[in-house]
């Protein structure tokens, strides 16, 4: 019995005995719950551009086109990460040059380009014989199996993405309110936009494992909607964006544990109802007013 098999197996006995204690010794557990902040600090901070900037069709299509790398990597016998993160970020780079290059709508290229991506994916899969575990597991995410190299790729991600957007925050908010006066100002517009959708990119890639294939866009969404009905603010925005969804992923990792659920669909699950506690809140707050 391999070791992922048993961490499953320990994961199984305490989660039916209900011992947060216990749960949180096991070293398998601590390092999600490390990934799990990782990838909520760094879902919440790309979110709060993409929910303004209205790249979250952008964000869904490179997730389910991942299905393409996550098939490639079982058929060649090779960890589905690696091949994720070079096709994710090909796969980005060339969507966006279709948009610049044709007089398409964007949700047009996206959707063509999309289903292109899974009927190539769709077929790949189709020729995976025998075991599917590891394709089952980045469809719908399995937070257990991340490992330390997992963990490294996620910070090496999340630490080069707050430097690059943080050094030229000024920039990235001109470019989101209007591209055309950062255009004017001298901003390179366009350098910005391909750097910005390489670290949406490789971000997907990175938290695919965790959440899966198929929630990975709510992933991102979520956290950076509910923090937009707290503040309109945008520091304030981004920040709270970043709270929400590392304390979200947190707590997502609990509830899979104690009532022993899927780990990628009880973070979104737990991101959808603080959304909707938070919706309630506010809406009962202006009524009150």
């Amino acid at each position: 019995m391999n070791f992922f098999n048993d961490c499953q197996i320990n994961w199984l006995a305490i989660a039916s005995s209900n011992d947060l204690l216990e749960l949180l010794q096991l070293a398998s557990i601590q390092r999600a719950i490390v990934g799990a902040a990782l990838m909520g600090i760094l879902g919440g901070m790309l979110g709060s551009f993409v929910t303004l900037r209205q790249l979250s069709f952008f964000s869904h299509a490179v997730g389910h086109a991942a299905l393409v790398g996550v098939a490639l990597g079982v058929l060649l016998q090779v960890n589905p990460t690696w091949m994720l993160l070079p096709f994710t970020l090909v796969f980005g780079v060339i969507v966006l040059y279709f948009i610049d290059k044709t007089d398409l709508a964007s949700d047009s290229v996206l959707s063509i380009v999309l289903s292109g991506a899974l009927a190539i994916g769709l077929i790949l899969t189709s020729q995976i014989k025998g075991y599917r575990g590891n394709l089952m597991a980045v469809l719908f995410g399995d937070i257990l199996a991340i490992d330390t190299t997992d963990l490294i790729l996620t910070l090496l991600v999340l630490v080069g993405g707050s430097i690059f957007l943080l050094s030229t925050l000024r920039q990235q908010i001109l470019l989101t309110l209007n591209p055309d006066v950062a255009q004017v100002q001298g901003v390179p517009v366009q350098l910005y936009r391909y750097a910005f959708v390489v670290l949406l990119s490789l971000a997907v890639a990175v938290a695919i494992k965790a959440v899966g294939v198929l929630l990975v866009n709510a992933f991102l969404v979520i956290p950076a909607s509910t923090a937009k009905l707290m503040s309109h603010h945008f520091s304030r925005f981004l920040v709270l964006s970043v709270i929400v969804g590392s304390i979200s992923s947190i707590a997502g990792i609990m509830v899979s544990g104690l009532f022993n659920l899927a780990s990628g669909p009880s973070i979104v699950l737990v991101q959808f109802l603080l959304f909707l506690a938070v919706f309630i809140w506010f809406k009962l707050s202006l009524k009150a007013a």
